[in-house]
């Protein structure tokens, strides 16, 4: 598969910095097409209509991520591209259910007028964190317990993963803290400014990463001379 050639993952989990920006671009291309769409043919954003405007961001942008990073995928020998893409659809509906219960727990509203909201504001949170993971690392817990409970990414690959899946979490918690003040704005009802916040802070990880793969690929020049 020539995609594969191009973005070759060392057995260390290394990925040159034009790899990884491929990796991200790919990722977040989607989502800028996609605000473009709803805003210029439909005219809807997440004020008017946002699980109409929600769901064609991560429609669109998830066949992406997938494509990316199953080509990421642990284990290339007996771990295939099709099985990596298999996880991360199985892992789409189940990060999307994480997500939501978490976001219940902190104090989501809940009710039915909020289900296709919350539906699709969890289903773009999965496509943020879960389905990256999935697809990369598989069901291995070590990895997941080593990347999302201790933060400990040791490669290059795992910072394309976690940066921008930390950034979104982080994002939408922020965005969340204007929805109890008494501003009266559209904007500040569920989960529009979470949601937001969440895209913010992804775009913001997706930098992150590439600025450590960077610092990585540095220390390991210094290091060898």
């Amino acid at each position: 598969m020539a995609a594969e050639d191009q973005i070759a993952v060392g057995d260390r989990g290394q990925l040159s910095p034009s790899r990884a920006c491929w990796v991200h671009l790919v990722c977040c291309l989607p989502l800028a097409f996609g605000f473009l769409v709803t805003h210029k043919a439909y005219g809807w954003n997440f004020t008017t209509h946002y699980w109409q405007t929600t769901a064609l961001l991560w429609v669109s942008a998830c066949p992406f991520v997938l494509l990316a990073y199953s080509l990421l995928r642990r284990n290339r020998q007996s771990n295939s591209f099709y099985r990596a893409i298999g996880r991360g659809l199985l892992a789409l509906p189940a990060g999307a259910l994480l997500n939501a219960s978490g976001a219940i727990i902190l104090g989501a509203p809940i009710g039915f007028q909020y289900f296709t909201r919350t539906l699709n504001w969890s289903l773009l949170m999965s496509f943020f964190t879960v389905v990256p993971a999935a697809s990369v690392y598989g069901w291995s817990w070590s990895d997941w317990k080593r990347i999302f409970a201790h933060f400990k990414p040791s490669s290059d690959v795992d910072y394309t993963v976690c940066l921008p899946a930390h950034g979104a979490i982080l994002g939408a918690w922020f965005g969340a803290w204007p929805m109890p003040l008494d501003w009266e704005r559209p904007w500040q009802e569920w989960p529009i400014c979470v949601t937001y916040g969440a895209i913010t802070g992804y775009l913001l990880g997706s930098v992150a990463s590439l600025i450590s793969i960077l610092a990585l690929r540095r220390g390991h020049h210094v290091k060898t001379e």
